[in-house]
């Protein structure tokens, strides 16, 4: 399941992410992070059974940052697509099809990459 984890200025200096793994022992993947005094997000991957990952969400909660599950990673805008394929090659883990003419992604796949985001030649595509 994939979570968005956001950090206000109180918490970025510290191991929020480390102390949640260390609590619970469900590994995290970290796929996208931006940080700066300030505050930030996080997109974490976390790769364990449902069971484990309510566990693991108030464990972020009880370190005091914002959690919120990402179910669509990226959409594309129908009527600015026009089919052209250009985003699905340079998709690295390949969650991208054309299926009856329109983008179709693997939400399970994608890690947010922006790959296809930047290969579109329509800017059809965009993260979310």
């Amino acid at each position: 399941m994939k979570l968005k984890i956001t950090y206000n200025k109180q918490h970025v200096d510290k191991p929020v992410l480390s102390n949640v793994v260390l609590r619970t022992g469900v590994p995290i993947n970290i796929l996208d992070a931006k940080v700066s005094p300030g505050g930030g997000e996080v997109i974490v991957d976390v790769l364990a059974p449902p069971s484990k990952v309510k566990e693991v969400v108030d464990a972020f909660i009880s370190e005091g940052v914002g959690v919120k599950e990402i179910t669509k990673a990226i959409e594309a805008d129908a009527s600015r697509c026009i089919a052209c394929g250009a985003c699905v090659s340079p998709c690295p883990v390949g969650a991208i099809s054309l299926r009856e003419g329109m983008v179709e992604v693997d939400e399970a796949k994608c890690v947010r990459c922006q790959a296809c985001v930047n290969a579109c030649p329509m800017k059809a595509i965009r993260v979310l």
